[in-house]
């Protein structure tokens, strides 16, 4: 099923609407009234306002919507998370890894709370410097060494990769890697480009992975 954690972008004087991926937990906007957007540099009317235009105090509207997202109650039963995100696809799933940080801290601090399983990030991109965010990650990994995993799948790497990011650095993500994840447990998310979402959507359903277990996010 598809999940949603973008935002509609409306700017004055701009006809055209932005759509952009939400990359904050729910937990900054509630704490400092904050939302992150993730917001590539192109030629597209709202990213080019954006990034040439937009200063402290513009002004421009916002509207959130979608049917599908990450939310566990506290009642929940524990579950493990599978995070498969391509390129610009890791936006909306750190997100959903920084929420479950959150949830992580919560449950520390005051004992109750949604009780998370594991959480494993595999991200695909064509070489280390197109891995966004990955110092965030790692972060996330150093604090939770016992909840939070990653891997960083690179395809077209011809630089050499630096110390610190080596012992996360693979090839291409695999059928296997994705298969020995399952369980009836596990709730799958995946955001990248068309293919590889149909791809890997498509290698869990013939896993026998519920539908419902299964969300995610096209963008084009």
């Amino acid at each position: 099923m598809p999940f949603d954690r973008r935002v509609d972008f409306f700017i004055p004087g701009v006809s055209v609407v932005g759509g952009f991926s939400i990359c904050s937990s729910p937990g900054l906007l509630e704490q400092e009234r904050v939302i992150e957007l993730a917001v590539k540099y192109t030629n597209h009317p709202p990213a080019l306002w954006i990034h040439n235009q937009c200063a402290l105090d513009s002004e421009v509207a916002v509207r959130v919507g979608g049917e599908f997202f990450f939310d566990p109650q506290p009642a929940a039963a524990a579950g493990n998370l599978v995070l498969i995100a391509g390129g610009v696809g890791i936006n909306p799933l750190l997100s959903i890894l920084r929420h479950s940080a959150d949830l992580l801290r919560e449950r520390a601090d005051t004992g109750r709370g949604w009780e998370t399983g594991t959480i494993t990030l595999l991200y695909s991109a064509k070489n280390t410097s197109e891995l966004l965010f990955k110092k965030n990650i790692l972060d996330l990994v150093n604090e939770f060494p016992k909840k939070i995993a990653c891997s960083f799948h690179v395809t077209k790497q011809t630089t050499q990769i630096s110390a610190e990011l080596k012992p996360y650095i693979t090839g291409r993500i695999t059928e296997k890697e994705i298969r020995d994840h399952i369980s009836r447990e596990t709730l799958f998310y995946i955001c990248g480009p068309p293919p590889m979402t149909d791809f890997f959507s498509k290698l869990l359903e013939n896993s026998h992975v519920p539908r419902e277990h299964i969300c995610f996010e096209k963008w084009w």
